[in-house]
């Protein structure tokens, strides 16, 4: 069995070590050496997480028992027997399965138990496979190019095999076990949800047009939530973007598609969005609390109605349509599935057409358009040009007054900024990113925000707001998590603003406009 020590030894060393080629062959090098019931844990520790995504199990810790666990994993064990991965796996399940009168207390005495038996450089790494943040740069990509290279196999080999798997614990146990041969011959699997497609922003028409070429379709873009829909016959589970079986919460969903879907066996996607008085899209918090729903559903129903809009499908009656066209695509989905629950769309080379389009679009309450070029494939979990989305943003400038720092390629850098607006004399958070600066532009705040600190813990530092940026987002929220009382949704920097001064930075008065104003088209 492989001990733990030498899988914490191998953390060490990945988190000293900066250069990706080293980090997948030591990663590589460790994982042909494993036993079989090995892999699918290492890999999943190696990610941050105690189990797969697939196996739907929690350690369900509270703050203060982590709090007692960082205190224990400061201690060293004087203890001979030493952990092996598999004890360490065997433990976290026996932990998850504790629930109850008195679960807390024999969760810690579990935990206590296999800390006992941890010297300090085990303890650490335990600890942040409980916390899930490994902080070691061993990122999904890292692991995926280990993976190839354990077996001498190409990356994009690899990469399509965990677009349709949706866990590269498994891409590992199948290459590992069965060879880079076997990997050749995945295929998408009913009630398996196959990773997304993504798209780049872009932020005109113009911009679209000259990507894709003369012509390209043009779908709204909902503020919804993304759903992978599976039927087999009477069968249908109905998947979200992190690939969760969402399928209890939406059985008006599930009842829509087995009167408006004309096929026995398919997987198609779409967007369910919330709507409110005389159809108008509500926002995503909203539909949140249906997704999020497992008590008292039919209420929700009725206070939360939802629309669903299919856009695409990746496979029919034994085909994987992943490698058709998007326009073969379009033109099949049209085929098996009510005109009413597709997703409005033209497809033009005129530019002021497209504009009127987009303008309908936003009219109608909705984020904006996804552009989508014709010849265009289905490339599962990647983000590429051949789908861009088309979003008009606002833009506040704010101020950074506290910074996160990070971890895996941004160890060093304070990289995660709480944002804040103005508030009469005061500094209101709004808000957190590490998204949209280049790693120049992260060394670069760094330093600055170095000499602005007036507090710090071991994780965050607080600092004088001077520097200013500016701040694209989705949408304001209405939030109890900040001070302020909203929050940013898919806040992303756009650019350091060093010519203003913190006099200069937005106020939370505009913010409220702003979240008033989008309820013009929307339902509040």
């Amino acid at each position: 069995m492989t001990k733990f020590s030498e899988f914490a030894y191998l953390c060490q060393n990945l988190e000293q070590n900066t250069k990706r080629n080293e980090k997948i062959s030591l990663i590589a090098s460790f994982l042909k050496n494993l036993r079989e019931d090995e892999i699918i844990p290492t890999v999943s520790f190696l990610l941050g997480k105690p189990f797969p995504d697939g196996e739907q199990k929690t350690l369900d810790l509270g703050s203060t028992t982590l709090w007692k666990i960082s205190k224990l994993s400061k201690q060293t064990s004087l203890l001979k027997n030493q952990l092996s991965i598999m004890e360490v796996y065997n433990q976290f399940l026996e932990i998850a399965k504790i629930s109850g009168k008195g679960s807390k207390k024999r969760k810690e005495a579990l935990l206590e138990s296999l800390l006992s038996r941890s010297d300090s450089i085990e303890s650490k790494y335990l600890m942040r496979i409980i916390v899930g943040e490994m902080r070691i740069g061993a990122v999904e990509g890292v692991v995926l190019e280990a993976i190839a290279k354990s077996v001498e196999a190409n990356k994009n080999l690899v990469r399509r095999a965990f677009m349709i798997l949706g866990s590269l614990e498994e891409v590992a146990y199948i290459a590992l076990l069965q060879g880079k041969e076997f990997l050749r011959r995945i295929k998408i699997k009913m009630f398996r949800p196959m990773r997304p497609m993504l798209a780049q922003m872009v932020y005109s028409i113009e911009e679209a047009f000259q990507i894709h070429g003369e012509k390209t379709a043009f779908e709204y873009k909902f503020d919804g939530a993304r759903v992978q829909i599976h039927k087999r016959n009477d069968e249908i589970r109905i998947f979200s973007r992190s690939l969760s079986d969402v399928t209890k919460s939406l059985p008006d969903i599930v009842a829509l598609i087995e009167e408006k879907i004309y096929t026995k066996e398919t997987v198609i996607e779409g967007e369910v969005i919330a709507i409110g008085k005389k159809g108008k899209p509500r926002s995503f918090q909203n539909l949140m609390r249906r997704f999020r729903r497992l008590q008292k559903i039919e209420k929700m129903i009725d206070e939360i109605p939802i629309r669903l809009f299919l856009f695409d499908i990746l496979y029919l009656n034994g085909k994987m349509l992943t490698e058709t066209t998007y326009i073969e695509r379009l033109k099949i989905l049209e085929t098996i599935c009510d005109k009413t629950i597709q997703t409005p769309r033209i497809i033009t080379k005129d530019v002021i057409a497209a504009k009127k389009f987009l303008n309908e679009a936003m009219m109608s309450g909705h984020e904006g358009l996804m552009a989508k070029k014709l010849e265009s494939g289905y490339t599962p979990g990647v983000r590429g040009k051949k789908w861009l989305k088309i979003k008009p943003v606002e833009l506040l400038d704010l101020a950074i007054v506290a910074a996160d720092w990070g971890y895996g390629r941004r160890t060093g850098w304070l990289s995660n900024y709480h944002l804040a607006a103005r508030s009469e004399e005061e500094f209101v958070i709004i808000g957190k990113t590490f998204k949209g600066l280049t790693d120049k532009e992260f060394n670069f705040i760094t330093k600055q925000l170095k000499e602005l600190i007036v507090n710090e813990t071991s994780f965050t530092v607080y600092v004088k707001p001077k520097i200013v940026v500016e701040v694209a987002f989705n949408e304001i929220q209405k939030s109890s998590k900040y001070n302020s009382g909203f929050a940013l949704r898919f806040a992303r920097i756009t650019r350091i603003r060093e010519n203003l001064s913190p006099l200069d930075v937005d106020t939370i008065d505009k913010v409220q406009k702003l979240y008033e104003k989008q309820f013009n088209f929307k339902a509040k």
